[in-house]
């Protein structure tokens, strides 16, 4: 009998479990509420099968591979028979055995996929001599830290960066125990087309990729009593941060964040939601005057620098098609720089050092860039990433679940909510559309909302009335689905007047920098931004008092331009 109340099911470990739709065995099993272990498994990647830790056995004793195996009415499998779990240890000591285990001084410690399994399954010994332990480990990046002592060969990055980032940077060589994940000719990762998005490394079940950490040179700076440290914070940590310390996913810490970073001995704290709030204007502006002056279009947004990195690399004829806007992060350290210059009065002031915070990868590679310097100097001295703020909370022994929240520094410590949704795909998009409606926004902002900007679908379209004309508008997240719009636009298939790119699927919320997301999460972050969006008292960019002030003072001029624009 294959069917109940005309349900197509199997049996699971003696249970029967509806099959709905599932794919493989293996979301069929994790349906049914059973964990199975799994290293090269992820839902929004294709299925490759090679840690095959997934195993089960069937009713005559095949073992097959549940995560590329399709669910048939019927099917009788186990999950936990004695022949499995030694499969599986064993699958799990070879692994180790060609494995660096300096699991003590591993970014991944305590995080790391391979490690979580052999405690779960009990490993105290590995038998086997290692085989195949390279010597070479690659710094070249500025973004991540490629270490193949600790590659398992599962495809994850591999995968990433082909199929959902369409760069293509890193590749499998050889084969047999030969086999090795590196780049073409094994060149430095930086000289190959990287854009420093990070995602392979947030993919990663070990430390064979891992985020660059850059927390050295800051503690030093920190502690040194000629330099002021000013932090600067990007909206989509506040939101993420907390996963970190078991705080509810999506809860804005924004607060908490502030108090902690003075504790470090940061001498200011200021939103980067205000310099996004800088960016809408800006950008806004300059879509306008493309507009109604006959300026190249669509209008690509240039905040994301692995985007930006992308299009430089595979599409240098759209140079010209990406707004002049520096990233908010960039913007408003510059804006901080200005200020600290102008007070240099008297006595020899102490240095000014700018410190951004964000979900980002690849600004510690945007900070270093010609274009972002400020009189032969990194405009931002030191990006760090979520995590590593996290690292640098518990190392300074601070229980972050127990500190008073307090507010950011003045003068700049407003920020619209248009500013704060920069963090989500869709954000820019809605925050450039409350602008150029202009006043009127105020009485739509739940209306704009309907429009499809929000969502995580690869691929959003938007239409807006402008004047005697209507605006299309395209979102996408993941530089996948950057490239096939930009093959629908080169190709005539499509036609857009402004178009959003984020790097990562999802937007900001989900860069390689944040607590691990992958398909998990994003909704409760997203609604986290939006949260605070709502309980802003200041919902467009171009009514935020600072910008006002800003735009009248230290920007006045030809000053704006000069410092808040790349070209």
């Amino acid at each position: 009998m294959n069917t109940m109340n005309n349900k197509k099911f199997m049996m699971i470990d003696g249970l029967p479990v509806a099959i709905e739709g599932e794919k493989n065995i293996l979301d069929v099993i994790r349906k049914a509420g059973i964990d199975l272990p799994t290293l090269c498994y992820y839902s929004a990647l294709s299925t490759y099968g090679a840690c095959r830790m997934c195993v089960v056995e069937g009713k005559h004793g095949e073992i097959m591979a549940s995560c590329s195996t399709p669910p048939r009415s019927g099917m009788e499998i186990k999950t936990n028979t004695p022949r499995l779990q030694k499969y599986r240890k064993m699958v799990l000591e070879l692994m180790l055995a060609d494995h660096c285990r300096d699991c003590t001084t591993c970014d991944k410690n305590f995080d790391c996929k391979l490690q979580e399994l052999a405690q779960r399954f009990g490993l105290k010994k590995v038998r086997f001599e290692p085989y195949s332990i390279w010597d070479k480990t690659d710094n070249s990046s500025l973004a991540i830290f490629r270490d193949p002592n600790k590659c398992i060969i599962c495809g994850d990055c591999v995968r990433m960066c082909s199929e959902i980032q369409n760069v293509g940077a890193i590749d499998f060589a050889h084969r047999g125990s030969k086999m090795e994940v590196t780049t073409a000719f094994n060149m430095p990762i930086a000289e190959t087309n990287c854009v420093n998005c990070g995602q392979c490394a947030a993919i990663c079940p070990t430390g064979a990729i891992t985020v660059k950490n850059d927390l050295g040179p800051l503690w030093e700076d920190l502690h040194d009593p000629n330099v002021r440290v000013v932090a600067q914070i990007a909206p989509a940590v506040r939101v993420a941060l907390g996963d970190e310390f078991d705080i509810p996913r999506g809860t804005n810490v924004m607060g908490k964040m502030v108090t902690a970073l003075r504790r470090m001995g940061f001498d200011e704290v200021y939103d980067t939601a205000t310099g996004a709030d800088l960016t809408v204007i800006e950008e806004a502006r300059e879509f306008i005057d493309r507009l109604e002056n006959g300026g190249k279009l669509p209008l690509f947004t240039s905040c994301c620098p692995a985007w930006f990195r992308y299009a430089e690399i595979n599409h240098p004829e759209l140079y010209d098609n990406i707004s002049s806007c520096k990233s908010p992060i960039e913007m408003l350290g510059s804006v901080i720089k200005e200020r600290a210059k102008q007070q240099e009065t008297g006595k020899k002031p102490k240095k000014t050092k700018v410190v951004a915070i964000a979900p980002c990868t690849a600004k510690k590679f945007e900070i270093k860039r010609d274009e972002m310097q400020y009189e032969g100097e990194p405009t931002v001295a030191h990006t760090i990433t979520t995590i590593e703020l996290a690292n640098m909370i518990r190392e300074a022994g601070l229980r972050f679940e127990d500190i008073l929240p307090e507010a950011v520094d003045m003068p700049y410590g407003i920020a619209s909510g248009a500013g704060i949704i920069f963090g989500v795909t869709g954000g820019v998009t809605e925050a450039v559309i409350r602008y150029v409606l202009g006043s009127s926004a105020r009485d739509h902002i739940a209306d704009i909302s309907f429009t499809g900007v929000r969502g995580f679908d690869g691929l959003k379209e938007v239409k807006i009335p402008y004047k005697e004309q209507e605006l299309s508008i395209a979102i996408v997240s993941g530089l996948k689905n950057a490239e096939n719009l930009i093959q629908a636009i080169q190709s005539g298939e499509a036609h857009y007047d402004f178009v959003e790119v984020m790097a990562c699927e999802g937007g900001c919320i989900a860069g390689a920098g944040q607590p691990f997301v992958l398909g998990r999460a994003k909704p409760e972050r997203a609604d986290g931004m939006y949260e605070a969006d709502r309980l802003s008292n200041v919902k467009l960019s171009a009514e935020n008092p600072v910008a006002d002030a800003l735009y009248t003072g230290l920007l006045a001029g030809d000053k704006a331009h000069h410092l808040l624009h790349y070209k």
